[in-house]
Order: structure tokens, then C-alpha cells, then sequence
């Protein structure tokens, strides 16, 4: 049973939703361009700094497969703004860190809490008129990726005029926010749907036993955001060493290059609707793995290196959005679970990237970063490619 007071969102809730996503989201990247200056702060090495980011991710995926579940389960208006404020103090906590131990803390808090983020994800294709829940998906979706891209700069910035902690004050105030504005601006709506949280948790994986497009979608999301994070668990070593010796600041100012893939995000969802997905993700992963050609040449050429990241973050965007307006039209009363499962993955890929990417940069400098991300990225291409070839023989063997 589902209570809600319209099937349709108004775009000022679309917008909403899109910057609520966003602010929650970025609550798990403001570290990446801080990594070096963290590191020095706390008289560590950067491999140590870069098991901040492992943890954010490791955290956001236990938060994906235990909490994001409860979106079937609860009332999500509250169940929205609880998490909301828990994530605002995790952010907290890490501003007053004095070692890394307390910063790993309020990571792991913050991580596990910001899955609010795909709890609104999947509201909003609830709330979408079925026939413009792909364009709704991809606005919302737009929101998230800006987050993510975008609080590299945000962080770059605040660091350099403020100091490290002052980027996660920010952060908590806007988590603060976001809260009060989504008590008072987000419907009621609950679906009720008979299952204790045990059995909740179980119907996820039931999903993957039932449903191999979900599992297809799963890996290629994990894969595809290993990617991701190998490129920019490293890109601040590699910035803030020789040859260019760069600031917080102007590390920071590489999220507004990747920004403009996040742009994209829409586009790729209205492709989903009109039935286009395989097409989209064909493009994507075959163009993934052309973006680490320009990369490998990054320590030499910063034309490169933005050429790279532009490219890169616009494919693995679009390959996670056409991912996730496929997995929303599968099941309408699962698709808190149906996105559980699928970005648990999504965020295991990302943590086992980024911990390769500090290993890799330690041992091997960035061309081993650069060899591991584009063959990462073939690997992913490969595997879609024998799962379409796959599924034209099934077809061709099927009666009628």
C-alpha cells in the first residue's frame, strides 16, 4: 500500500531533490583534493591519507546495502531528513579531528549516512509520471554527479583561504540545511510493504538471483566507478607533485573540468527512455576506455590530463545514469532495493579502485594508475560486449 500526494513532481521539486542529492553526495569527496594536505597535518604518508577515501566508500556501500533498503519499508519524508542531520554530524566530527583515527570515524559516519542520496534517487522515479521517469532520474542523477565533481572545487577552495577543517564546517552547515529544507518541502509518502528488515535485506538478494539485468548493470557499475576513482584517488599526488606543484585551490579546480560530464547526465536518461540504453552503454564503455590514452601522457602535458578527465568522467556519467534508468524500470515497488544492490556494488568497485590507485601510485607512479585504468576500462567493454552477443543467441534459439 502506498500513500503520496501526487504521482507527478513540479520542476522547483525536481530541482530539490537534484540539490539536495548533490549537497548529501558531496559529503563523501570533499577529501580527495585535500589528500597531500591531510597527510601533512597529520604526519602521515599519502597511502595513509588515501584510506580516507577507502573508507568513504567502503562506509557509503554498507550504508547502501543496510539503510537505502528502509526507503521500502519507512516513511521517507522522515526517514530523508534523520539521515540527512546524522550525515551533517559525521561531518562534524571530522572537522574536530585531531588524528586520523577521528577523521576515519566521522568518514565512516558521514559515508554510511549520505546514502540519503539514493534514497531520493529512487522518490523521485516513484513520484515521475512513468512516461518522463528516465528525464527525471537524469535531472536528480545530474545533481548527484555535480556533488561529486564539484566538491573537489568547493574543497579546493575553502581549504586554501580557510584551512582543511573549514571545508568540513561547510560541509556540515549545508547538510544542516538541507535538512530543515526537505522537512518542510518534501512529500509524505509510504509503502507499506509487509516485510520485516531480515527479510527486507533478503528480498535484495533475491533481486540479483531474479534478475540478470540487474546483475549485468551491478558489474558494469562497479567497474565503471573503479575507473572512476582510480583516476581521482591519484590526480591530487600526481598535481601536487613535479612538474606542477599545485595548491588545494587549484587542484580543486579540476572537478569543474569533470563537472561538465556530470552536465550530460539528462541527455543519457531521455536515451533510456526511448530505448537506447544499449546504444548508450556501447558509446560510453568503448569511449571510457579511449579516455586513458590522453591520461597516460598527464605527467607531461596538462592539456592531456584535461582532455582525459573530460572525457572520462562524461562517459562513466553517462554509463551510470543509462545503468540506473534501466534498473528503475524494472521493478516499481522495489526500487529502493533495486538500488541498494546495485550502487553497493557500484561503491565496492569504487573503494577497490581507489585503493589500487594509492598502491599503484606509490609502487608504480601514474603510468601504472594510467596501465590499471585502461585495463579496467577494456575489461568492462568486453564483458558488455559478450553479454549482447549472449543475449542475440538466446533470442535466435528462442521458439516463435
Amino acid at each position: 500500500m502506498e500513500t503520496g500526494t501526487s504521482s507527478r513532481l513540479s520542476p522547483g521539486l525536481v530541482a530539490l531533490m537534484a540539490m539536495a542529492t548533490g549537497v548529501a553526495v558531496a559529503s563523501n569527496y570533499y577529501a580527495q583534493p585535500l589528500l597531500h594536505t591531510i597527510a601533512g597535518q597529520f604526519g602521515i604518508s599519502n597511502g595513509a591519507a588515501g584510506s580516507i577515501v577507502t573508507v568513504a566508500q567502503l562506509s557509503y556501500a554498507l550504508g547502501l546495502l543496510l539503510l537505502v533498503p528502509l526507503g521500502d519499508m519507512f516513511e521517507r519524508k522522515k526517514l530523508i531528513v534523520v539521515m540527512t542531520l546524522l550525515s551533517a554530524a559525521g561531518l562534524a566530527l571530522t572537522a574536530l579531528a585531531s588524528n586520523l583515527a577521528l577523521a576515519l570515524l566521522g568518514t565512516a559516519l558521514t559515508g554510511m549516512f549520505s546514502v540519503v542520496a539514493q534514497i531520493l534517487l529512487p522518490f523521485s522515479a516513484t513520484l515521475a509520471a512513468p512516461a518522463e521517469r528516465g528525464k527525471v532520474v537524469g535531472h536528480v542523477m545530474t545533481g548527484l554527479l555535480l556533488g561529486i565533481l564539484l566538491a573537489r572545487t568547493v574543497a579546493g577552495y575553502l581549504s586554501a583561504i580557510g584551512g582543511w577543517k573549514t571545508v568540513y564546517w561547510f560541509g556540515a552547515a549545508m547538510m544542516f540545511l538541507t535538512a530543515l529544507v526537505l522537512a518542510r518541502a518534501l512529500p509524505r509518502y509510504h509503502q507499506t510493504l509487509g516485510l520485516s528488515y531480515p527479510r527486507l535485506l533478503t528480498s535484495v538478494l533475491r533481486l540479483f538471483v531474479d534478475e540478470p539485468v540487474l546483475r549485468m548493470r551491478a558489474l558494469l557499475g562497479a567497474i565503471v566507478f573503479a575507473v572512476f576513482s582510480i583516476l581521482w584517488t591519484s590526480i591530487s599526488f600526481l598535481l601536487s607533485a613535479a612538474p606542477y606543484h599545485y595548491g588545494d585551490g587549484a587542484i580543486g579546480l579540476f572537478g569543474l573540468v569533470g563537472a561538465a560530464g556530470a552536465l550530460a547526465a539528462s541527455q543519457v536518461g531521455r536515451l533510456a527512455d526511448r530505448g537506447k540504453a544499449g546504444l548508450a552503454t556501447s558509446i560510453g564503455l568503448a569511449l571510457l576506455l579511449l579516455s586513458w590514452l590522453p591520461l597516460a601522457f598527464s605527467e607531461y602535458s596538462l592539456a592531456a590530463l584535461l582532455l582525459g578527465v573530460l572525457l572520462l568522467d562524461l562517459v562513466a556519467q553517462a554509463v551510470h545514469v543509462t545503468n540506473l534508468s534501466v534498473i528503475n524500470h524494472l521493478h516499481g515497488a522495489a526500487r529502493n532495493r533495486l538500488t541498494s544492490g546495485y550502487m553497493t556494488c557500484y561503491f565496492i568497485g569504487g573503494a577497490a579502485g581507489s585503493m589500487l590507485s594509492t598502491f599503484l601510485y606509490e609502487h608504480g607512479g601514474w603510468l601504472a594508475v594510467s596501465a590499471s585504468g585502461a585495463l579496467l576500462s577494456a575489461l568492462g567493454l568486453a564483458i558488455w560486449r559478450c553479454s549482447l552477443r549472449l543475449s542475440a543467441a538466446t533470442e535466435a534459439l528462442s521458439p516463435g
